[in-house]
């Protein structure tokens, strides 16, 4: 399978389609190592050689570093691993900020991390200034790359390109159900020359063709993080009957072209400016859609199909007037 890819850099180009690892962290059961590994090995192999990963999801930069060991050394140079920094917010000394990097560094078993997407809880501690300046020298350094944020919104972000910060992405959720990015995010990042990755495009798994026409589910059936995160978005968006009129819609496009609800809603948001790609969960040892997934780069949808999907998307709450820019549902 061929999966494009899209440069971040002059020298950091990823799949458009990111392998999430958020799911290894515990909170969606037990995932077995050596199933992970062996899986991870397969994703390569069919051309899905991007990893989006955290140092707060469990075992994921450890599962990197056996996963780099298992890969032939030619392989090394096509594959990229974007992993996260989120520490608690307090004082962000570059003794306390290169600990951490360092930690990642060694689980991940590289020299370089490709790309560090920043992560912040607490706007009110500015320290995360701090933790940004010593990022960079750390980058100066070698020891990073790139710079990225995760889950900022536009007005830090602004703040941060005022101070003379190299931002090239900004992780933020974005899906047919949740357009926020579209208000303040992309206008800047377009004037400002930065990328957005996109998640929770897929819900969680409930834009599928497992959810069309099916009851609401209970709260006893929300057996992930995932859903039970996305069970609230579609609740805030309109609710559940709003939501099976949508899934039906987005079940005729995808008749249409021989594919999936995953493949449409997958390729609404990668068509969206400054998306550079969509990151989508993967249950490694579990199960996969690498087939399904790769065919998102065949469709190419009409203006009918957007017409079709914006007639139930504008009687939906606007999520903006509801949780605020992009991130605000964390803080």
């Amino acid at each position: 399978m061929r999966i494009p890819k899209i440069e971040l850099a002059d020298d950091l180009s990823i799949c458009r389609i990111l392998n999430g690892m958020w799911q290894v962290s515990g909170v969606h059961g037990y995932i077995e190592p050596k199933d992970a590994i062996l899986d991870m090995l397969e994703y390569h192999k069919n051309g899905f050689t991007t990893w989006d990963l955290a140092d707060i999801y469990g075992p994921a930069e450890s599962f990197i570093g056996e996963f780099r060991k298992q890969l032939p050394p030619k392989d090394l140079q096509q594959s990229q691993a974007l992993t996260k920094f989120v520490p608690n917010p307090g004082p962000m000394s570059k003794s306390i900020v290169e600990y951490y990097i360092d930690q990642s560094l060694k689980k991940m078993n590289t020299e370089t991390i490709d790309l560090i997407q920043f992560h912040w809880w607490d706007y009110n501690n500015s320290s995360y200034f701090d933790a940004l300046d010593n990022l960079t020298k750390l980058q100066h350094e070698g020891k990073i790359k790139h710079l990225g944020l995760t889950n900022f919104d536009t007005e830090r972000i602004k703040l941060m390109t005022n101070r003379g910060f190299k931002l090239i992405s900004n992780q933020v959720q974005y899906s047919i159900l949740d357009q926020r990015p579209e208000k303040l995010m992309t206008p800047f990042c377009q004037k400002h020359n930065i990328s957005i990755l996109a998640y929770g495009t897929l819900l969680g798994g409930f834009l599928s063709e497992k959810y069309l026409n099916s009851p609401e589910p209970s709260r006893v059936n929300l057996n992930t993080a995932s859903l039970q995160k996305y069970y609230n978005m579609i609740d805030a968006w309109g609710g559940w009957g709003l939501f099976q009129e949508l899934l039906q819609i987005l079940s005729k496009i995808a008749k249409k072209y021989d594919s999936s609800i995953a493949n449409i809603s997958t390729k609404f948001i990668l068509d969206k400016p400054r998306v550079a790609g969509v990151i989508i969960g993967s249950r490694l040892g579990l199960s996969e859609h690498r087939q399904d997934n790769g065919r998102v780069f065949d469709i190419v949808l009409e203006n009918d199909d957007l017409t079709m999907i914006r007639s139930v998307t504008s009687k939906s709450n606007d999520l903006f007037d509801l949780i605020g820019d992009c991130g605000d549902e964390y803080r």
